[in-house]
């Protein structure tokens, strides 16, 4: 009896693995072939503008960190950019002392000025990067990991490397890679970075970092500097505030 139905038993193991060695099969098919059609679904991904999660301003190009009022810093950042990397290093700590007031937010735009400079893509492609990132509120972390491997030189087109953005969202931790790698590989937000380009290249802007207070640009900006323009900003929006909040009286005859 036992022997009878041995045959039927392997039968049935062997019918239960079947679904899932067609699943692996079919899921070696599609990441093999991703690395053929990859360029082509960038190329049509980028001439269509897909807005990152969260995205405000004009035409939706800057990155928010920590969204307050009644200032706002507008930072032009190039993820491949070694001036912009020294900038982002020597303001964080007063970027994050200014967020911590409740005052201030940040909005980041990411541009590609060091592409049009160098050649390559490293610019564009780590920007994508990043903003599929912020489709999972890690851009902060993300960018993080992208200033840690930035090429010292410029002219070393590293970040455009599919493999590096991938490990490095690892090394941010938290982001789905299910979601964030097909994102990547397709370059979703390649169309929002390549608008957010056209704007900075419009407002005449030649190269990255560029920083702003409510619009206007910051000639040879310090840490100093800015905190002293923040603190006149402040005031200025709680006189204006102040100014319209109050009631008016009217005497009686």
């Amino acid at each position: 009896m036992t022997k009878s139905n041995a045959p039927k038993a392997a039968k049935r193991r062997g019918g239960r693995w079947r679904p899932y060695l067609g699943t692996v099969v079919a899921l070696a098919v599609v990441f093999g072939g991703s690395a053929v059609i990859g360029a082509h679904v960038r190329g049509t991904k980028e001439t269509t503008v897909k807005v990152p999660t969260g995205a405000v301003g004009t035409d939706q190009l800057g990155l928010p960190v920590k969204p307050t009022v009644p200032v706002a810093l507008t930072v032009y950042e190039d993820l491949r950019s070694p001036a912009s990397k020294a900038f982002a290093a020597q303001y964080a700590e007063v970027f994050q002392k200014l967020l911590a007031t409740g005052q201030v937010e940040i909005d980041y735009r990411l541009v590609t000025q060091s592409d049009t400079a160098n050649g390559g893509r490293g610019a564009l492609d780590a920007a994508n990067a990043a903003a599929c990132a912020q489709d999972q509120g890690r851009f902060e972390e993300y960018v993080a990991q992208v200033w840690a491997a930035q090429p010292t030189d410029p002219q070393f087109d590293g970040l455009s490397h599919q493999k590096l953005l991938k490990d490095l969202a690892k090394k941010a931790k938290k982001i789905d890679e299910t979601k964030f790698v097909p994102c990547v590989q397709g370059s979703d937000h390649g169309g929002w970075v390549r608008k957010s380009q056209q704007a900075f290249t419009a407002a005449g802007f030649t190269a990255a970092p560029v920083l702003q207070i409510n619009g206007l640009t910051l000639a040879d900006p310090t840490p100093a500097k800015l905190r002293a323009q923040v603190k006149q900003a402040v005031a200025n929006a709680e006189a204006a505030t102040t100014t319209t909040t109050t009631p008016t009286t009217t005497s009686t005859g």
